[in-house]
């Protein structure tokens, strides 16, 4: 079974989220609409940047081109519809503006390469993907812009298709070991349904620190953690169960905290793209008894693995895949170069 196959019967939308620029994420993209040529299956295909350009507009590298075939739902601004080597049949113009015009959705009456681009807000793509589905969509790919990694956040899409490679870094258990903590923060568990839960979700509207003490809100004038260490722990009692942060969650918002309140208090995110710790760091605040839990966590469905760096290095494709497969050995790893 192609992985497509196997993912069109679980999910509707799936985005493509890579961990750092030239990590493949194009080339992945490319690697599932082959896949759904090859199987018969209608995409939508849309951007949270601009994708399918021949040379990156930023580095003045190559890129490679997206290839669409016939019935493919696409989104495209309108100064870029001019510019696809395919046959575009304007099926609808909707509210979403871009920096690039109006974006329209089109069915591709015949094959060729599209420039896409989609709306920069991500409530918009939700939308836009309902409206690709309900035009004979089987399944939404969401090409992710390089350094957009609230497009991973819970709703945008079912599940997400994580791109890494040799460009993170020279050394192969490096990129493993990267790879591996981002899908072990996307996999955090959840808070349980309960009273804690209710009480954060009730007041969360103000976008402001919630504190659960004794079994009831306590909500400080803080929106996020960057640099609220200190706040929290004179806060932070032995009634203190829970901390909700509604911002990003950086070390300073534990660095300050005493380790005896620290072990004692389950901190609460909305979902993991609020943490910006890196994993050394992380590891050590676990040991420490740092302990977190988000409202909602996120479904890898697979790895893509680019063994090749623009800098010229590469890795053996095996070695790496076999390696990233030891390291996540209960999710599809995949070289889309190979």
């Amino acid at each position: 079974m192609y992985l497509l196959e196997e993912l069109s019967q679980k999910y509707k939308r799936i985005s493509i989220v890579g961990m750092a620029k030239n990590a493949g994420k194009t080339t992945a993209l490319n690697y599932l609409i082959e896949e759904a040529m090859d199987e018969g299956l209608t995409l939508g295909i849309t951007s949270t940047g601009r994708d399918g350009e021949g040379t990156d507009v930023v580095t003045g590298t190559d890129k490679p081109r997206v290839f669409l075939d016939t019935d493919t739902i696409v989104s495209v601004p309108t100064q870029l519809y001019e510019l696809a080597d395919a046959g575009l049949e304007i099926l609808k113009m909707t509210d979403y503006g871009s920096s690039l015009g109006q974006i329209m959705l089109c069915r591709v009456a015949s094959s060729g390469y599209v420039q896409v681009a989609g709306p920069v807000i991500n409530a918009n793509h939700i939308e836009l993907c309902e409206e690709m589905l309900a035009l004979g969509a089987q399944m939404v790919l969401i090409d992710g812009a390089i350094d957009r990694k609230s497009i991973a956040a819970p709703g945008t899409s079912d599940a997400i298709i994580l791109s890494t490679g040799a460009v993170l870094s020279r050394k192969m258990a490096k990129v493993v070991e990267e790879t591996a903590y981002t899908v072990t923060l996307y996999r955090l568990p959840v808070l349980e349904s309960g009273q804690e839960r209710e009480l954060i979700e009730e007041h969360a509207v103000n976008d402001q620190i919630i504190l659960i003490r004794d079994g009831k809100p306590v909500l400080l004038d803080v929106t996020t953690g960057l640099g609220a260490g200190s706040i929290l722990d004179s806060e932070i009692d032995d009634l203190t169960t829970h901390v909700f942060v509604p911002g990003a969650f950086t070390a300073s918002a534990v660095a300050d905290i005493n380790p005896k309140k620290l072990k004692n208090v389950t901190f609460v995110l909305k979902d993991p793209t609020k943490i910006f710790i890196g994993s050394t760091l992380w590891g050590q605040l676990r040991k420490r008894g740092l302990k977190v839990e988000v409202l909602e966590n996120i479904k890898v469905a697979a790895i893509t693995v680019n063994p090749t760096a623009p800098a010229g290095y590469r890795f053996d494709h095996r070695e790496l895949v076999d390696a990233m497969q030891k390291a996540i050995p209960d999710i599809p790893v995949i070289d889309v170069m190979l």
